[in-house]
């Protein structure tokens, strides 16, 4: 699937939107319990540092994840919003986020999205490359979130399933094109 840039006034419109949680950061971690926590890695067989960083930060681990994917900056930025969609037409979840953080270091670059309302959970998820001295690059993803949406509290363990599932579709997304 192709990554399209949103219209701006869809653009505005989630820009001026607030997160739907409290950052863990801003809370003390008192409520770091009321969250499911995820962290998963992976060792890409790829070896080019840059081109994965390059697809990461073009929303390219989505789109090949099968998400429906538009997003106001492509290439990402801090501050960058992005609108994806699970599944098709009226039967999609629609999937909003803003871009919090952006690491952009020599042998690390990622970025943590947070979840705007309409999003099914709230919370965090990062998504971070990292390249070590013998090549290897290792993505690791790490997320709290909760459910937000009926649907999501509703759903309890097949929830769960269902970010896990997305999980590894995105760990393995940088190994295919």
């Amino acid at each position: 699937m192709s990554v399209l840039l949103l219209d701006q006034q869809q653009a505005s419109v989630l820009r001026a939107a607030p997160l739907s949680f409290t950052p863990l950061s801003e809370s003390g971690g008192a409520a770091f319990s009321e969250y499911h926590h995820l962290n998963q890695s992976l060792t890409l067989a790829r070896r080019d540092f840059d081109g994965a960083a390059r697809d990461l930060f073009e929303w390219q681990v989505h789109s090949r994840a099968g998400l429906q994917v538009k997003a106001s900056d492509i290439p990402l930025t801090k501050g960058t919003v992005v609108l994806m969609r699970w599944g098709l037409g009226l039967l999609s979840v629609k999937i909003p986020c803003r871009v919090v953080d952006v690491v952009d270091e020599k042998r690390r670059r990622g970025f943590t999205y947070g979840t705007l309302p309409g999003h099914p959970e709230a919370g965090e998820e990062q998504f971070l490359l990292e390249q070590f001295d013998d090549g290897r690059i290792v993505f690791t993803i790490t997320a709290y979130s909760r459910p937000a949406s009926t649907l999501a509290k509703l759903g309890g363990p097949v929830s769960r399933a269902a970010q896990r599932f997305m999980t590894q579709r995105y760990l393995h997304a940088l190994d295919r094109s």
